[in-house]
């Protein structure tokens, strides 16, 4: 007897894994086959609450996943393409969308459908050994193993006798079913089963099988749906908590939805449940006293009402909520407060670690490279700023205000060659995950960008030295060699804006012909002032030591330009 019950034990186990596993290879395949798509839905179909809310349930059901809808919209958030708001709006969707995870169970309880699951696994090989529908091969796998799960499940459940088992159904009636204590104990323990195994599919699962059984009453099952919903919450906001200040706010916020809707369920808790039951025509007065095939037929009924509490509940808690989703900004803005600041001034602390890359590689690496492109522009807007330095520093007459500029600077190298390593290191991560040929050309482009991004910081830093050995040296420059440096600077400084244009843009908006046009204007005066300094120096108008220096800053901005060609290919090709 012992060795039937551990092999029951161990199929339930089995099962549930093969639910998880099915469920999150559906999810990877369909945001490899269209994450790119799912990245320009969110940023353009969230022009208000209404539409953003009809955008997290479309996503949502179409990844099976209000986990990679939620990072998407965060790095959104941090991207400053969502406002926290938008995002809000965006968390409520998903939250409706992810009910269709219950519908598929509920349907896979409602009947045998591991009928179906031999002919898909063989459908899903043959695609998969034709290299041009692999995707789509992947993605029947993960049906046909969600399926297997969900069927298998449901045949353990039966041998299980549950419906039978006196010490499970005695444990069950130790509760007062009346009692709001019984409520807020199967809530807390649907929580803490949801935060244990990292799923709130396979907790769902497991309530499905107790109810549609017999053996647990469907005022506890639904409370453990509840706990479920709050669980899944706790989780994100756990891992949230390293995170940015405004990935922070969107997992607290979809954490009060929650909460929110289980405090007027609980107020509303039996009427609701029975108008519920009432759509399903399930009748929550019939015992086994009325007859053991009735009370059965009467609880397979239960994975239906489950589906449909969990759709009610979210419905109906967003049609309230999306009124008030300006009061929950300011409450979720009031409760998580943004991270203090190292330093006092805009750049003298720049962080030490990366801005929107954050805790590792996200659960979700077709959106993650989303997170290393903001990260990449931000790069770009260092680079700039730091040459603007270099022209502050050009200027500067007074040595101790000198000294502070070219540590700036300094500093900035060390910056520019610690953001392309952890960058390039994070997209190596993110690389070796399942991915688009879109996303993977992608990263590709994405790794160039940031090694020319660096050089261009090496060109800044070898014009700092340049100007120090100036200095270090007592030689000086003629007013004529100034303008001269100065309209090369100005020529670099454009090449660098059109640069960070291009890198904020999308790619089939943008095109070369700006950036190519400035660096041909470079290219032309360097060879002017190359021809020009010699002609100079040979005419004894200055020495052969502030030729050398000037023709190295006047070389330098050329290379510069170079790199911003380069950047700016990468980013288009």
């Amino acid at each position: 007897m012992e060795q039937n019950y551990l092999i029951i034990a161990l199929k339930l186990l089995g099962s549930l894994a093969l639910l998880i596993f099915g469920m999150k290879m559906m999810s990877e395949t369909l945001q490899k086959m269209a994450g790119p798509q799912l990245r320009h839905i969110l940023g353009r179909m969230t022009t208000n609450r209404f539409t953003g809310m009809l955008t997290g349930v479309f996503v949502t059901a179409a990844v099976q996943s209000s986990t990679a809808t939620t990072v998407m919209t965060v790095s959104f958030v941090n991207a400053g393409l969502l406002t926290l708001a938008q995002a809000i709006s965006v968390i409520m969707g998903a939250n409706i969308g992810t009910t269709m995870t219950a519908w598929i169970m509920s349907v896979g309880f409602s009947f045998n459908i591991t009928d179906f699951v031999w002919p898909t696994f063989f459908i899903a090989l043959i695609l998969i050994y034709r290299k041009r529908h692999e995707s789509i091969g992947d993605f029947l796998f993960g049906i046909a193993f969600l399926l297997l799960g969900l069927g298998t499940l449901r045949q353990t459940g039966v041998d299980m006798n549950l419906g039978e088992n006196q010490t499970l159904l005695n444990f069950f009636s130790s509760f007062d079913p009346n009692s709001y204590v019984t409520t807020i104990i199967f809530l807390l323990i649907g929580g803490i089963l949801t935060m244990c195994v990292q799923s709130s599919a396979a907790v769902m699962a497991i309530t499905m099988i107790l109810c549609s059984s017999g053996a647990l009453p469907i005022y506890q099952g639904i409370a453990l749906v509840m706990g479920e919903n709050i669980g899944t919450t706790v989780t994100s906001n756990l891992a949230a908590l390293t995170a940015s200040t405004q990935a922070r706010r969107a997992a607290f916020a979809h954490m009060f939805f929650n909460l929110f809707g289980v405090f007027w369920i609980l107020i509303l808790f039996r009427p609701f449940i029975n108008m519920v039951c009432g759509f399903v025509g399930f009748d929550t007065e019939l015992t086994r006293e009325a007859g053991e095939t009735a009370f059965l037929a009467n609880a397979a009924k239960l994975s239906v009402v489950l589906a449909t509490f969990h759709t009610c509940f979210n419905v109906m808690n967003t049609a309230v909520l999306i009124w008030f989703i300006p009061q929950i900004e300011k409450i979720v803005c009031k409760v998580i407060k943004p991270k203090a600041a190292k330093g006092g001034t805009e750049d003298a602390d720049e962080p030490e670690r990366l801005k929107y890359i954050d805790g590792g590689l996200m659960r979700t690496p077709e959106i993650s490279v989303l997170q290393a492109q903001k990260e990449i522009n931000l790069m770009g807007d260092r680079m700039q700023r730091m040459f603007g330095f270099v022209q502050t520093l050009l200027e500067e007459k007074n040595s101790e205000e000198f000294e502070k500029q070219y540590e700036r600077i300094e500093k900035y190298e060390g910056i520019s060659d610690n953001m392309e390593l952890e960058i390039a290191t994070y997209l190596e991560k993110v690389s070796d995950a399942h991915l688009s040929d879109d996303t993977k050309g992608k990263i590709r482009s994405m790794m160039r960008e940031v090694s020319e991004l660096e050089s261009i910081g090496d060109s800044c830093y070898n014009m700092a030295r340049t100007l120090k050995r100036r200095n270090n040296e007592k030689i000086d420059f003629t007013e004529e060699l100034y303008q001269r440096i100065h309209e090369m600077m100005r020529l670099a400084e454009r090449s660098l804006t059109q640069m960070n244009i291009v890198l904020k843009g999308r790619r089939e908006d943008l095109n070369m012909k700006q950036t190519l046009d400035i660096e041909e204007e470079i290219n032309e005066l360097r060879t002017d002032l190359k021809k020009r300094n010699i002609e100079d120096i040979n005419d004894r108008r200055y020495d052969y030591s502030v030729g050398t220096a000037y023709i190295d800053l006047i070389a330098e901005c050329e290379k510069l330009g170079d790199y911003v060609v380069n950047v700016v290919e990468a980013k288009l090709m």
